[in-house]
């Protein structure tokens, strides 16, 4: 039995308006954003990690230079470690291949070498980077040699300084520092010798050494200037090799700030 043709009409009149509520509704939804893209990670900056060993012959070298990220972040300053890496490795294998030829037997500490310089950074500054470089040079015998070096990078011009070379001269900061400096030696000698130094005595290692003698560091309490210094004597300078190194802190005073050249004084403030 057919379907009424007034039934049928209806069925499609309803379709077709089911049909259009589901379009009038598309057409008043809100346009979705497009997604943004991301950017890209940037790779975080790292310091460098190198070492470089070898074993033959009877004979060992080792061989380790290291660098924290804040120089990684200075890429002429990068490149300049990087270079003098490269010659002291240089170095290093050239004196040792030596020590094969001329020693021949089992001469262990012959022919044995080491080497570690660790780079670490002593303040950051707007300006400046301040680094210290603790370094240990072994060449055969009884024992290694340690020592400390300083380098100041100016970030403006990419250039290296000593820090004792941001002073007139060591015999400036000296006499800045007046008595406090061969004070301060003598007190942390005394503790280590358990006995109170004289330097008048001419005994060894009695005398108070000068500052052309020292690595001679520039930091910051304040992270904007440079307002305190650290004066290092390695082993030998002011004691023997078994009392080790000294190093002594000082706040930047007027009378440094007096001794330092003019084109860097305004890198420099007294201590609060």
């Amino acid at each position: 039995m057919r379907a009424p043709l007034f039934l049928i009409s209806l069925a499609l009149s309803s379709a077709a308006c089911s049909q259009a509520e589901e379009d009038s509704g598309d057409a008043s939804a809100p346009p979705q954003p497009p997604e943004v893209p991301q950017p890209p990670e940037v790779p975080a900056i790292e310091g460098v990690s190198f070492n470089d060993d070898e074993e033959r012959s009877g004979g060992t070298r080792e061989f380790a230079y290291s660098w924290p990220a804040k120089v990684s972040e200075q890429a002429d300053l990068a490149a300049m470690l990087d270079a003098e890496r490269d010659e002291l490795l240089a170095e290093q294998k050239s004196e040792w291949e030596q020590s094969l030829v001329d020693f021949p037997g089992d001469c262990v500490t012959c022919k044995a070498r080491g080497f570690e310089k660790e780079w670490k950074v002593v303040t950051d500054l707007p300006g400046w980077l301040s680094l210290s470089a603790d370094t240990y040079v072994y060449t055969g015998g009884a024992h290694g040699m340690t020592g400390k070096q300083s380098l100041v990078w100016d970030k403006e011009r990419s250039a290296a300084i000593k820090g004792i070379e941001m002073f007139n001269s060591p015999v400036a900061l000296e006499n800045a520092l007046g008595a406090k400096l061969c004070d301060a030696l003598d007190r942390a000698r005394s503790r280590r010798r358990g006995a109170t130094v004289n330097r008048t005595s001419g005994g060894s290692f009695s005398d108070c050494p000068g500052l052309d003698e020292a690595t001679v560091l520039v930091g910051s309490s304040n992270e904007q200037t440079f307002d305190r210094i650290s004066v290092y004597f390695g082993p030998y300078v002011a004691g023997p090799y078994a009392e080790g190194a000294y190093e002594l802190n000082f706040p930047v005073t007027a009378s440094v700030i007096d001794a330092v050249k003019p084109e860097y004084a305004n890198a420099f403030s007294v201590k609060r």
